[in-house]
């Protein structure tokens, strides 16, 4: 069971990654890189279960939170950008 849904995670990836290099804005890649980041998280947590080992439950909540962090500082960023364009 456990491997059926590490298959479906897997596609969502990759659906996840498609849309982060065929969006047309800026905010549909971050967000794609963003949901890839949180899949990746519940792979990890899969992983844990099926291993059995619960440490590896202490690098996806990790991964979580610089996921997170990145997101937020990507979406800082590019909310300053068109103010620094037009700027001289």
């Amino acid at each position: 069971m456990l491997f059926v849904i590490a298959i479906a995670v897997l596609v969502a990836m990759a659906l996840a990654l498609l849309r982060a290099f065929l969006g047309p804005t800026v905010f549909d890649r971050i967000l794609a890189v963003n949901s890839f980041g949180t899949k990746t998280v519940l792979l990890i947590a899969l992983l844990a279960e099926a291993s059995g080992r619960g440490d590896y439950l202490d690098l996806a909540l990790l991964y979580a939170l610089l996921n997170f962090i990145g997101t937020v500082a990507l979406l800082r960023y590019t909310e300053q950008e068109p103010r620094r364009q037009g700027q001289p």
